[in-house]
This record gives C-alpha cells, structure tokens and sequence, in this order.
C-alpha cells in the first residue's frame, strides 16, 4: 500500500483494513450513478495532478472519394485545457475504546462511520460530475458551456417525459451526435415515469428506455426542473481516475483516530454538444444566472 495512506500506523490489523476497504468500495459502488455510463480511464496513481483536455466543437461529415484527397475539415481541437485534478475527500473517526473492545472480546467493529464518510464522497463525486464547481473552475455534464438546451415540458402530464426524449434525441441527431443516449433525471421525475402509457399497459419509462437505449438513471444531485441527455462515449465525454476510492490512516488525537476516505479524479468533457439538458422556465433561469 502506498506510504502516503500511513496505514501500518494505524491500530488496524489488515483483516480490518480490508473489512474498511471493502465497506467504502461497496458504499460508494451502490450510490454512484457517473460511473455508470461514462467510460472511466484509469486509475493511474495519486501522483497524477493534471491531464489534457482537448475540447471539439466543430465538425464536419467524413469524405467518399475515388483517390483519397486531402479533407478540408480534419478533426482539429479548438482548445487544449489543463486542469487540475482535484481530491474529493471526508474524514471518520475510529475512537479508541471501541477498537480495544473489538480486539479484547472479539465483537464486530462498526464502521458505519466509514460507510457514511463513502457516501458523502460518493454524492460530491457525482455532484462534480454532473454539475461541476464553479468557484475552482470545474464544468459539470449540466452546466458546461456549449452544451444543447431544450425546454423541459411538465413531466407531471402523460407523455410529456417521452416526448421530451424525443426532442433531445432529434436535437442530438441534428447536430451529429448520435446514440446510444442516456437519460439522468431526478428521483422525482424518475418516480413520475413509473406509471401506465396512455393505454399501452406499459409504463412510460419503458417507452423513453426504448430511445434511451444507455440507461436511465437517477441521482439526488441533479437539480429540480432539470433532466439530462448525453450521447455516450469517450470520444464525448470520459472520467480520469488518479486515486480511485481509498482510505488513509491521518494520526492518532487524544488517543482516538481519524481517517480519510479520498479519491481524485476529473472529468473531461470533449464534446459539450453531445450534451442536452432539459430545463423547466424556472431552472432555465437559475442557469442563466450562474453563466
């Protein structure tokens, strides 16, 4: 294990360590929704703290020649980026009566504080992803600039989230971007889904899956009034891990110990127009506001 985590200094034996590891990792595992759909690179190491971003927004259709001239219109980066890669952490607490208690008569040690602490690294990685952080300079999946938007109709009307599908789908097309596509929505609009279509006997949400042949999914982070479709792939849009999800050991305060579950990654977006929100009148303007 790399030294940087300190674990041999921690009053752990390594059944416990992999007892944390494996709590964090399937925490984290059932709450993520990024990671998913989008193609992940990595992880390359904590030593990683920068990688290129080459950012395309022009394109032009490929050529069918008899001799194979020069393209006019090769694919070219409009910009080159360089952002940090920024750590996402949070910190637990071990206290320690409750592991000499485990130790001494071998009872079970809670780790449910380093189940939360997962969680929350979980929900900011997602929330990165999806909306990114404006004060250091990070776009997310909803918010990047050069992405398409659409008005969103009133999904609490029958219909209104498939037609909506439509929309960004033929959207996505009409600018070269072509599926599979997914759909992010909120818990509340992924609940509204779940009813019968018109009188199919079948529930819309199977009617939008049909176009959202990538997945639908739903996440706490993505805001009200606001649905999310993207056409897949890296040449889109990617994850570039450093530290994937790991706990280190911090050091010993008034006989207790403190730990940190952490990880470092970015997301780089390539294609902003393979991106279509959806906005009701009232998320819309928030975007506004933000840009």
């Amino acid at each position: 294990m790399a030294d940087f985590l300190y674990r041999d200094e921690a009053p752990l034996s390594q059944s416990e360590w992999d007892q944390i590891d494996k709590v964090v990792v399937d925490t984290a595992r059932r709450q993520l929704v990024g990671r998913r759909f989008i193609t992940v690179q990595g992880p390359f190491g904590p030593g990683l703290q920068e990688v290129p971003v080459y950012v395309f927004t022009e394109t032009a259709p490929a050529i069918v020649d008899i001799i194979g001239q020069e393209d006019p219109n090769p694919i070219r980066a409009s910009r080159r980026l360089h952002p940090v890669i920024p750590v996402i952490y949070k910190d637990f607490w071990l206290f320690w009566r409750d592991i000499e208690t485990s130790h001494r008569f071998k009872v079970p040690l809670s780790l449910s504080a380093a189940a939360e602490a997962a969680a929350d690294v979980a929900y900011k990685e997602d929330d990165l992803i999806f909306n990114g952080n404006e004060a250091l300079g990070y776009a997310g999946l909803a918010t990047v600039q050069g992405r398409q938007e659409l008005p969103r109709r009133n999904w609490a009307e029958m219909g209104s989230a498939f037609s909506d599908s439509v929309a960004a789908m033929q959207k996505l097309v009409s600018e070269g971007f072509y599926g599979p596509y997914v759909m992010v929505t909120t818990p509340a609009d992924y609940a509204l889904m779940a009813r019968i279509y018109d009188n199919t006997g079948v529930l819309e949400i199977e009617q939008v899956r049909k176009i959202m042949t990538a997945g639908i999914y739903q996440s706490p982070v993505v805001r009200e009034g606001m649905a999310l479709v993207a056409s897949i792939g890296p040449q889109n849009f990617d994850l570039v891990i450093a530290q994937d999800l790991i706990t280190a050991y911090l050091s010993p305060q008034n006989l207790n110990h403190p730990f940190r579950v952490m990880e470092s990654l970015v997301l780089r977006i390539h294609r902003p127009g393979a991106i279509c929100t959806l906005q009701s009148g009232v998320a819309a303007e928030g975007e506004k506001r933000r840009r």
